[in-house]
């Protein structure tokens, strides 16, 4: 597995689901992890527990991604308490159904505003205080490559523009050696889709694999980016779905 001793990363969304498997996968390898969340402290501090757990530093900052203050802020709050910043990890997300007709111009600011604000807030100023060679990684979804039913107007929307972030922001710091990948799970057992849902047999239908991944199978692909072992991969869309788009 990656060695990243001496390495610190930021998770945003890291107090739960995906992105608290990327945490604990990141710290598993050597890395001190800093978390974002919006609300439920209580796991944002399970979290940093089990990270310590692990020996690594830890730091839970609460910070809405509709805040774009607060997450420019979480940035250098974790760059200064952890000596520095290698990793961006732009986990925190929400999920949308609307068909067109049915959407609003409020969700549609309320998504974007989440996925894709914040994350460009979040890498900006990441990207200023990082050296070469770091490391900035979103999580996507596969539904931002492929919309296979109606009802996602917004949510794919705010997806496919990730991609579009993630090229550019490839070129801009290329230069520097810092790579820019994005992640795009397909069914992942988490609470905000777990595999025993309503929804989940439809979903399985669509697979190669009719199963859904776990958040560890995200995560050990976002770790290997983060590792020595990515340094030639960036501007790239990395879909990890069980064949679902395949």
């Amino acid at each position: 597995m990656p060695d990243l001793n001496n390495k610190v990363a930021l998770v945003t969304g890291g107090s739960r689901g995906i992105g608290a498997a990327i945490a604990l996968s990141l710290a598993g390898n050597g890395a001190d992890v800093a978390i974002t969340y919006a609300s439920a402290p209580e796991k944002a501090r399970d979290v940093v527990a089990a990270i310590k757990g692990l020996g690594r530093r830890a730091l839970a900052i609460q910070a809405d991604n509709l805040d774009a203050a607060a997450v420019e802020a979480a940035v250098g709050q974790a760059h200064v308490d952890l000596g520095g910043l290698d990793i961006l990890v732009n986990s925190a997300g929400v999920f949308s159904v609307d068909t067109i007709d049915t959407a609003t111009l409020e969700e549609y600011d309320r998504v974007m505003s989440i996925h894709v604000r914040a994350s460009f807030v979040a890498s900006k100023a990441a990207a200023a205080l990082m050296g070469n060679g770091g490391r900035i990684i979103f999580i996507g979804s596969n539904l931002g490559e492929k919309v296979p039913f109606p009802g996602l107007s917004i949510y794919s929307t705010s997806k496919f523009a990730l991609v579009g972030l993630t090229k550019a922001l490839a070129r801009d710091l290329g230069p520097r050696d810092i790579t820019v990948n994005i992640v795009q799970p397909g069914s992942t057992d988490t609470d905000m889709n777990p595999a025993d849902g309503e929804h989940a047999d439809a979903q399985r239908a669509l697979m190669a694999i009719p199963r859904f991944g776990n958040a560890s199978d995200i995560a050990g692909l976002v770790t290997f980016l983060a590792g020595e072992e990515g340094r030639f991969v960036t501007g790239s869309s990395l879909t990890i779905d069980g064949g679902a788009n395949s």
